[in-house]
């Protein structure tokens, strides 16, 4: 039997697509990317406002990763007996009360608090997303709704991040929690009138998410995932200090090629749509190599400004692919269980996140930014081959 029969028999068929709900929850996705990374921008004013070091005021940012991390790991065990519908909806009624809280805060504790409610329906809504898609629209239409949901994080990364950066000296950064608390009840009505009702299925594994590791194709599955998110934040962690430093781009240059990189990593995540409908093994491992030769290339010729610009381009285009494509591989893999699938995946993706910002820190104090750009380019190397060769028959 093909892997869409397979994942045609595990669920209920859908009769016609509910592209208003999918569109719902990219807004949704929209609101919790903001809200996550809105500290980043805003990290000079809230600290001197709380009268905290800036380190400090960064560990708004670290607790919600924490946090969304745990969740992942046993949302769907503790849900399990719940109407899909009400659990999304109460994940983004979390994203309000944390945004809320922290507009109205007085104390770091307070909005490390706050951001305690923020990581919880991060964790969440990630796990449950892919497996919520899946019962949204018919198999074949999966890789292009789920593209449409993820394309929430790079409008986030274009807009909300650089927009609140400037709007933060404007009307406050407090006001800019409240303004992401209006996105969240905007994105809570949508969702009210069009996600329908989604009875639990209770097909999570008895032994939870990590029980899904005792599949051979998981392990190696999220052994790549490992090295490319690992690869990417480390990369990315220190883009900045290696445009500044090594490529010696001004203010204007440091803008436009950021602004480049949000823009195409959002064309990657449309792109994936369609890319991943014909092969998720080639288009992920195409893409692996393509950010491997990115940032070998640009560790040996930092002297040259518009290649460097139309690396830091390429590398966002095919970083934009990978969750469409590893939460389309998610659907694939284990079709019947896509929920503890999408726990492992997004509790991979966060231990990949610290892994890669520290290790990628080790790596820039030995070798510079150089350095840290060739890990990087090795380590997707490795993860294509890993995707080639044992992770293909799922794709």
């Amino acid at each position: 039997m093909s892997l869409e029969s397979e994942l045609t028999d595990s669920r209920v068929a859908v009769d016609k697509p509910a592209w208003g709900a999918v569109f719902a929850m990219a807004f949704g996705v929209f609101g919790l990317i903001t809200a996550e990374f809105l500290p980043v921008s805003l990290l000079t004013p809230i600290a001197a406002s709380l009268q905290v070091s800036e380190g400090q005021a960064g560990q708004t940012v670290t607790v919600t990763a924490l946090v969304a991390l745990l969740t992942s790991l046993v949302i769907g065990s503790l849900t399990r007996r719940l109407d899909r519908r009400i659990v999304m909806l109460a994940f983004t009624l979390l994203l309000i009360a944390s945004a809320l809280l922290v507009a109205v805060a007085e104390s770091l504790p307070m909005i490390l608090l706050a951001r305690v409610l923020l990581g919880m329906a991060i964790g969440g809504f990630w796990t449950l997303s892919t497996a919520i898609t899946m019962r949204l629209v018919p198999p074949d239409q999966v890789p292009r709704a789920l593209s449409i949901v993820f394309s929430g994080i790079s409008l986030a990364t274009i807009i909300a991040t650089p927009l609140g950066s400037y709007l933060g000296g404007v009307i406050g950064w407090r006001n800019i929690f409240l303004v992401t608390a209006m996105l969240g009840m905007l994105a809570l009505l949508w969702q009210f009138f069009t996600l329908p009702a989604m009875p639990p299925e209770n097909r999570t594994t008895e032994g939870g998410v990590l029980d899904l590791l005792r599949q051979r194709v998981m392990r190696w599955g999220m052994l790549a995932v490992i090295m490319m998110f690992t690869g990417h934040f480390a990369f990315f962690t220190y883009l900045r200090p290696y445009l500044e430093s090594s490529a010696q781009f001004d203010i204007n240059q440091l803008s436009l090629a950021l602004l480049a990189f949000g823009v195409a990593n959002f064309l990657g995540t449309s792109l994936a749509g369609v890319l991943v409908t014909r092969s998720i093994s080639l288009t992920l491992t195409g893409m692996a190599l393509l950010m491997s030769i990115t940032a070998v290339t640009l560790a040996n010729e930092a002297e040259l400004p518009w290649l460097v610009g139309a690396g830091v381009a390429l590398w966002g285009l095919a970083f934009g692919s990978m969750p469409t494509g590893w939460s389309t591989w998610i659907s694939r893999a284990v079709p019947e269980d896509a929920e503890s699938g999408g726990g492992l995946l997004v509790a991979t993706i966060q231990l990949a996140i610290t892994a890669g910002a520290a290790a990628g820190g080790w790596m820039f104090d030995l070798q510079g930014a150089r350095g840290v750009f060739m890990a990087s380019g090795v380590l997707m190397l490795l993860a294509a081959v890993v995707i080639f060769s044992r992770v293909r028959r799922h794709g």
